[in-house]
């Protein structure tokens, strides 16, 4: 990349899949990038404090040497104590919400309250703030209505789904190389607008009680080629977390 941007060297190879084949190699390896590395750290494109985010609204240029999509990354804007009105507000434009300037404040100071308690904010929070100030229920297009996840000695574990999707149920079935994969990648089998398309591009995993019944809390970021939400899930089984946070998160990106 730096022979690309400061010379304008070309070579053979296919710059735009720089970040997903870094992703891969992550994922193979189980060594985590640090968020530092250019390009492909997961701070390489982000951007949270609010005259950071402010300058980047208005001129890209300003904190980016290129455009995120060069090397096949997004943007983010993330959400937490340092946010300021303006990313709040574009975030909710994306989500095709339109706020008076007094509301995106209130809705700001609910975020960073929310980020100073040392919580992750994800949109899925900055969605359920929102419609709390309109005083309205978010409607679910998808529910999950049953999930069963085979983990048998020797073989592949396998799932079954079965999904409520505008009032019809959709039944879907995957093997993969774990439980958690079986059961995402059998939500994603299933037919309906652009799941398919929708990729699980980021996983972690918290316990946020202790004991042998403690409480896991995920939070997965998924993505199309369009953008990427964050969404979690709270649940004492760590795939049902998973599932949970993953139909989150369908259920904001999905159009």
């Amino acid at each position: 990349m730096g022979a690309k941007i400061l010379h304008d060297i070309e070579s053979n190879i296919k710059i735009e899949k720089i970040y997903e084949t870094s992703k891969l190699i992550e994922h193979l390896y189980g060594i985590k990038i640090p968020p530092n590395f250019p390009f492909v750290g997961d701070n390489a494109f982000a951007h949270e404090a609010g005259i950071h985010v402010d300058g980047v609204l208005k001129k890209v240029e300003n904190y980016e040497p290129i455009k995120p999509e060069m090397v096949g990354a997004k943007r983010r804007i993330v959400l937490g104590k340092l946010i300021g009105a303006h990313a709040v507000e574009s975030k909710l434009q994306e989500f095709k919400y339109n706020f008076s300037k007094e509301q995106i404040l209130e809705i700001t100071k609910r975020v960073k309250d929310l980020g100073d308690k040392g919580k992750k904010v994800t949109e899925q929070d900055l969605l359920a703030i929102a419609d709390d100030l309109l005083g309205r229920k978010r409607s679910e297009k998808i529910k999950l209505v049953d999930l069963r996840v085979y983990d048998d000695y020797g073989k592949k574990p396998f799932a079954f789904v079965k999904l409520q999707i505008d009032d019809k149920e959709k039944i879907s079935t995957s093997e993969c190389v774990g439980v958690v994969d079986s059961a995402l990648n059998a939500i994603r089998n299933v037919e309906y607008k652009n799941i398919k398309n929708i990729k699980l591009e980021e996983y972690h995993l918290d316990a946020i009680s202790g004991g042998s019944d403690a409480l896991a809390e995920v939070t997965i970021r998924v993505g199309d080629r369009k953008r990427s939400i964050v969404a979690k899930g709270v649940h004492e089984d760590i795939v049902m977390a998973s599932v949970v946070a993953f139909i989150n998160g369908l259920n904001i990106i999905i159009e």
